[in-house]
């Protein structure tokens, strides 16, 4: 008979299973409708979020790294979020708050990568660093903000060199730096906050809902660590 634990994992494992395939299926017949269609950059986007499913195998072979399924989940759900219903079924212009709550999102997203990615190499076995909460923190609310600087970029590149709305201009702003700068305060306020829990994680050793992703991770790269 299975432990709770084991139980958990086997549900989460059948639910990724589930989920992956499903978008798989969705992504491959919308690419198909989208190369009958020719629209060249929407074809783009969703090659990209197939290429997202199918990066465990990259990590695997040619990183060793074994990807934990909610990491990976947590990926391609968002990522199928931002850019097939965003920018693929126009969702950013049919809901006005969808670009905030991805903005948000990614704030806390890019703050837990940021915090996993220090932790990871502070405890790596690999690395000679031991760093304090206060530094790992600080990383991973700086690591947030500079990949949404790098999305803001790009997103500028893409109006100004394909004609391109992801910018989003609003009313009595044609220039789109009202939605930029929008775009960049709720991604630090969505860094802030993870960066913040993982700090009282680390030091009173509180309830943090990363601390499952960590163990995760640590459990299916054990070379990786520190005994």
């Amino acid at each position: 008979m299975q432990k709770p634990e084991q139980q958990d994992q086997s549900r989460e494992f059948n639910a990724h299973r589930i989920v992956i395939r499903v978008l798989l299926v969705l992504m491959a017949v919308e690419w198909i409708l989208l190369l009958l269609d020719q629209r060249w950059l929407s074809l783009f986007l969703v090659t990209f979020i197939i290429g997202t499913v199918f990066s465990p195998i990259l990590f695997r072979s040619r990183m060793q790294v074994e990807i934990p399924a909610e990491f990976h989940l947590t990926a391609v759900i968002f990522i199928f979020a931002s850019f097939y219903l965003g920018e693929v079924q126009d969702f950013y212009q049919r809901l006005w708050w969808w670009d905030i709550a991805l903005h948000t999102t990614a704030g806390l997203l890019m703050g837990i990568l940021g915090f996993l990615l220090v932790y990871i190499l502070n405890e790596s076995k690999r690395v000679e660093l031991n760093m304090n909460p206060g530094f790992i923190a600080f990383f991973a609310f700086t690591f947030a903000l500079a990949i949404g600087s790098v999305w803001e970029i790009f997103e500028f590149g893409m109006d100004q060199f394909f004609g391109m709305n992801m910018q989003k201009p609003m009313l009595g702003d044609p220039s789109g730096l009202t939605d930029t700068m929008w775009d960049i305060i709720v991604n630090a306020l969505g860094a802030f906050v993870i960066s913040f829990s993982g700090f009282i994680y680390l030091k009173r050793k509180e309830s943090f809902f990363v601390k499952k992703w960590i163990r995760s991770f640590i459990e299916k790269n054990p070379g990786m660590f520190k005994s």
